[in-house]
């Protein structure tokens, strides 16, 4: 299962972050680590913090967007700490474990954004759901690579009990790429047809997103999809 699962890494400033963020996966037995746009990698002080994980870094893959990042991934989970008012699950650490177990359909990854400012609101757009670490009010400073431990732990411990039971389905569902096609499709029409104005789209299309994310459609399903906004394009001559 864990096998399954990229821990992705959105312009992580310090090279070290890479290297011990590296070293916390490996200790909990994860292995796909992709870097999005690094500021500095390779790097020697990323081989120094990562000690007996450079193998994790040497695999890593490198990619200079997250579109390319999420190629082939069904299930899209960042973390923030941001209070967030779309219909979304925000989930402690702890609860992201179990509903990972129940949701997880393919690939899934897991997005932690840059030291500073986290995750952009872009990013979290992809995401089908949030999660958070509970720490306390006084101080509640976490670095990367202590934010991975924590939910990479957390996603070992969930994942591997003796009674945890593979929830994937037969059904292939579709990737992030196919769904990012949909949604731009979707823009289209909608500004084809005038329910949407490109001028003042207010919070339409991230509210949508979080509609389809969380029903989650299959590869059969997004064509039908797809399929129905052809047929109204070519109704009204788009």
């Amino acid at each position: 299962m864990l096998n399954d699962i990229d821990i992705i890494l959105i312009n992580t400033s310090h090279p070290g972050n890479i290297g011990a963020a590296a070293r916390a996966m490996k200790t909990m037995g994860f292995k796909q680590l992709v870097l999005v746009a690094p500021k500095h990698f390779p790097h020697a002080e990323a081989e120094a913090l990562a000690a007996s994980a450079s193998d994790v870094l040497q695999q890593a893959r490198v990619v200079s967007s997250l579109d390319e990042a999420l190629m082939g991934v069904t299930l899209v989970i960042g973390t923030s700490a941001r209070p967030r008012d779309l219909a979304a699950p925000l989930l402690t650490a702890r609860e992201c474990g179990a509903w990972l177990l129940r949701n997880r359909v393919g690939r899934t990854a897991v997005l932690f954004g840059e030291e500073r400012t986290g995750l952009t609101n872009e990013a979290l757009d992809r995401c089908h759901a949030y999660v958070y670490i509970d720490t306390a009010d006084e101080y509640a400073s976490l670095n990367l690579a202590q934010a991975v431990q924590v939910i990479a732990y957390e996603l070992r411990l969930a994942l591997l009990l003796p009674k945890a039971k593979n929830q994937q389905t037969e059904a292939l569902l579709a990737d992030d790429t196919a769904m990012e096609g949909y949604f731009q499709h979707l823009e289209r029409v909608m500004v084809a047809t005038e329910f949407l104005d490109p001028k003042f789209p207010k919070r339409l299309l991230s509210r949508l997103r979080r509609l389809y994310h969380r029903a989650r459609p299959d590869v059969q399903e997004l064509n039908i999809l797809r399929g129905i906004l052809t047929a109204v394009e070519k109704k009204i001559g788009s």
